[in-house]
């Protein structure tokens, strides 16, 4: 998709088959909230989480029965061939459980270690060591992921130290900026003097509220050439969660910044964990960034469109374009990048229509139902009655075989279904 956006240029990092970093797309990543010691139910779930278009899932490693299921969660899902990369999350024990479970470090295809949970003073230096030393002997690239709440202690009391001394002190909030950068970029050049190369490491510094996501990204992004992982932590629920994180993400985004990314919503009580992959997909979408399915323009409704009509035409192609995009993913490449207007009335109704690679546009209200449809500008049927969308989905088809399509027939069907002397004109 063309964008002005010009992204940041970092190392590339290799994840299994997945490449982050500079050029390559930016990668939705989701994360599972199963107990990873039950095997089936976390691969099912990081199943349904591939399915739903996550390109890495990652999977909580918290103690000997997780670590010991890892290995087994990897060949179920190989077998059913979900081939998505699984980061292994670490806290407090990761050096312990990479150890003492090698097919578990084997499987993993990136280890996620927050430096601020892996011990204190000493303990914390040997503790990290020990867990690169195992990324380097496996040869696992590794997302050091420094946290808000769990930012190193002597570290920040450090720093608080030299400020309170400064001739200009910070507040403390830009304190606690400065020390999420710091631990970010110490840690990863301790990795590297471990062993790890700079092209194994991705950074993250997350925090929970917007614009102190976006200073310390910024400054982060200035300071170093590693591949960023974005996510407003702690998000929340519902719309909430879902502006928060677009509006943070956005602007990063936008300025080059980022080249992974997690939207942290917690969901409903027994929601749909892939919520958080589809709103992902949304804003690199909506951004330009990428493309994941068929656009779709549609007016809010207002008083010229108060009959039911119109969001019932609105809703069922939006069912139709949902229940064809997997079968259209895999026989029409670049189906993705289609654009659909579904108007609702004369103001606006035509003109967009014209702008999409397809669109129809219904009168307005309290008028006898007939639709316009257009196809690359052109308007190339009416339609009227009480079948509109069964016939308008009917145009949609053919017209994305048509397009993306290899099919030599595909062109005559659809010319078929058109106005004869539109179909009659377009052929000659």
């Amino acid at each position: 998709m063309g964008n002005p956006i010009k992204r940041r240029r970092t190392h590339q990092v290799s994840i299994g088959h997945i490449t982050v970093g500079s050029e390559a797309p930016i990668v939705v990543q989701a994360m599972t909230d199963t107990d990873t010691a039950n095997a089936l139910a976390t691969a099912r779930q990081v199943e349904s989480l591939a399915i739903a278009g996550a390109e890495l899932v990652r999977i909580t490693v918290n103690g000997h029965a997780a670590a010991a299921q890892v290995a087994r969660i990897r060949e179920w899902l190989d077998q059913r061939q979900i081939y998505v990369p699984l980061v292994g999350d670490f806290h407090f024990n990761g050096h312990r459980l990479l150890a003492d479970y090698p097919d578990c470090a084997q499987a993993l295809s990136k280890y996620r270690i927050n430096p601020g949970n892996v011990g204190r003073g000493a303990r914390r230096d040997e503790q990290f060591c020990k867990m690169i030393e195992v990324a380097c002997r496996y040869d696992k690239p590794v997302r050091i992921g420094v946290n808000w709440g769990s930012l190193d202690p002597d570290l920040l009391a450090r720093m608080m130290d030299v400020n309170a001394t400064s001739r200009l002190p910070l507040d403390a909030k830009a304190v606690m900026r400065e020390a999420l950068v710091v631990s970010a970029l110490e840690n990863a050049q301790r990795a590297i003097d471990v062993g790890l190369p700079a092209n194994r490491i991705v950074l993250s510094a997350k925090v929970s509220h917007v614009q102190d996501l976006i200073a310390v990204y910024r400054n982060l992004a200035a300071r170093c050439e590693f591949p960023l992982h974005l996510g407003l932590t702690e998000a929340g629920m519902g719309s909430k969660g879902v502006v928060a994180s677009a509006t943070a993400l956005a602007v990063l985004l936008q300025e080059g910044i980022g080249d992974t990314l997690r939207i942290s919503l917690t969901p409903e009580p027994k929601g749909d964990r892939t919520r958080e992959v589809n709103v992902a997909q949304q804003i690199l979408q909506a951004m330009s960034l990428r493309a994941f399915a068929p656009s779709v323009v549609a007016c809010p409704g207002c008083g010229r469109t108060t009959s039911s009509l119109f969001q019932e035409l609105a809703q069922q192609i939006d069912v139709f374009l949902q229940s064809r995009l997997p079968v259209w993913r895999t026989q029409f490449p670049g189906v993705e990048t289609l654009q659909v207007a579904v108007m609702g009335c004369v103001v606006n109704g035509p003109g967009e229509s014209r702008l999409a690679d397809i669109g129809i546009s219904l009168p307005g209200a309290g008028e006898h139902p007939s639709a316009p449809v257009y196809m690359d500008g052109e308007r190339v049927s009416t339609l009227k009655g009480s079948h509109i969308a069964p016939e308008f989905c009917e145009l949609l088809e053919a017209y994305v075989a048509s397009r993306f399509g290899n099919d030599p027939h595909s062109k005559a069907k659809l010319l078929a279904l058109l106005d004869p002397l539109i179909a009659k004109s377009l052929r000659e």
